[in-house]
């Protein structure tokens, strides 16, 4: 998740007031509520990130809660300083503040500067001393002291800076996930020949966090020659010994097709190898739905998670494949706490156009769901990516749809499509994404080579939930 900056609106107009044109008694105050984007701005500026100021490490502080840097509430001052009394020109001379009481998260806090005397001296600078308070939404004094200050050496009125908007990437779909999990039991998981330190580093932080329950399922020696070469402890973990990715693919599988494993997870075996063996007929994972593959996204700029479907499993799915692949990612939508999923079907266009033969699958995939044929999620499409993820495009084009801006589902038209999209939100829109195999008698943990360590985690916790959930039904 990902917070935009909540600051204050700069002023469009500003205006300097010299020495002769401020009066005693004159006054200028700024009220703002102090957020963790404020919290999360200061610390990035200032280098204080003491945990006291924020959620994970206030617990243990004096204070019990977050509270804010005291001097986030003295730079209020230098912000009505120099924007509204005097204003633009004006010159920090000296500044002592007291602070009084602590600032918690989420206080309304108003910051005011008076003038309290002026000083002209014939060979020095002309000052100008404030008195300068905090309180918060009860009157209390948070914040006191005095500054002295330069003021402008002439009234001018000027257009006030534009600021840029600023993001934060917060990164935090590891720790949202796992939090999903705190109450249930680790996962018992067959890790397919983590013969490679990422796979089975993997395996060993998903088991500390207490989210899977690894049987290691390949070369025992060359296991065991990967854990000492990289420090890395086994000692509790069961392992099956296997000659090379194939025979340990068919283990693996076979560990969750007698119950034993709850999961399957990929380790440093090409994906076709894994998949042969969850699809064989007879000892794979089947069921009677299709299996798809869904991406869980964490994307900077949008408010919720947003599922993808299909970029690794389904190359060319036709009608029926998207109808499986729908219903797919809406049970798993439902699992993360998404009472009715909102499907986008995703095309070049809003339209129907028999020449695009997404659009008219689109259109199709609607109707079959108005008739029962798919179940849990209300769908819409065709709608090009930009309506469905964008309230303002959707209502420049005239579009009225309970699901154009508030996807909760993005079904592309093919993998290739898929696959470029949840890429390009990773690297260039700074995205997490978990990816989990569903439609199969377990889950199975399909990551990438290029995968984050925090995203083969959170995709161990989405096949916890997916467990957890199947046992519920």
């Amino acid at each position: 998740m990902t917070a935009f900056s909540e600051l204050q609106q700069p002023i469009t107009q500003l205006t300097s007031l010299t020495f002769d044109e401020l009066e005693i008694g004159q006054s200028a105050s700024i009220t703002r509520v102090l957020t963790l984007t404020d919290i999360n701005l200061f610390a990035t500026m200032s280098g204080n990130t003491d945990p006291l100021h924020f959620p994970e490490g206030s617990e243990s502080a004096i204070f019990s809660q977050p509270v804010g840097h005291g001097m986030w509430a003295g730079s209020l001052f230098s912000g009505l300083l120099g924007t509204r009394l005097p204003g633009p020109g004006t010159i920090y001379h000296k500044q002592n503040l007291k602070f009084l009481a602590p600032i918690p998260l989420g206080s309304t806090v108003t910051a005011t500067v008076t003038i309290e005397s002026k000083k002209a001296s014939k060979n020095g600078p002309k000052l100008v001393s404030f008195d300068c308070s905090c309180v918060d939404q009860t009157g209390k004094l948070l914040v006191k002291g005095e500054a002295i200050v330069i003021p402008p050496s002439e009234h001018r009125s000027q257009e006030g800076h534009a600021l840029p908007e600023l993001q934060f990437i917060a990164h935090d779909q590891l720790d949202l996930l796992t939090e999903k999990c705190a109450d249930l039991d680790p996962l018992p998981t067959s890790v397919v020949y983590p013969c490679g330190r990422v796979a089975l580093e993997s395996a060993c932080l998903g088991y500390q966090l207490g989210l899977i329950d690894p049987i290691l399922v390949g070369p025992e020696d060359k296991i065991r020659e990967v854990a000492e070469d990289n420090n890395l402890d086994i000692s509790n973990f069961r392992l099956v010994d296997a000659r090379d990715e194939l025979d340990a693919a068919a283990k693996g599988v076979a560990l969750a097709k007698n119950g034993e494993a709850g999961a399957v997870m990929k380790g440093s075996l090409h994906t076709d190898e894994l998949m042969a063996a969850v699809v064989k007929r007879e000892v794979g994972l089947r069921t009677a739905k299709r299996i798809s593959h869904v991406f869980v996204m964490s994307v900077p700029s949008y408010p919720k998670p947003l599922l993808i479907s299909d970029a690794v499993v389904n190359i060319s799915p036709n009608l029926e494949d998207k109808v499986h692949i729908i219903q797919n990612a809406i049970d798993l939508a439902q699992l993360l706490g998404v009472e009715t999923p909102k499907v986008a079907i995703l095309s070049a266009i809003e339209t129907v156009n028999p020449r695009i033969v997404s659009s008219v699958d689109a259109a199709s995939l609607c109707k079959m769901a108005d008739r029962g044929q798919i179940r849990g999620g209300l769908l819409d499409g065709p709608l090009a990516f930009d309506n469905a993820v964008s309230a303002e495009a959707a209502r420049t084009k005239g579009i009225i749809s309970e699901v154009a801006g508030q996807a909760d589902i993005l079904l592309a038209p093919e993998l290739a499509s898929a696959n470029m999209l949840v890429k390009q939100l990773s690297f260039l829109s700074h995205a997490d994404a978990a990816g989990i195999i569903v439609g199969a008698s377990v889950p199975v943990i399909l990551t990438s080579r290029a995968d984050s360590l925090p995203a083969r985690l959170a995709s161990c916790a989405l096949a916890v939930l997916m467990a957890a959930g199947e046992k519920r039904k």
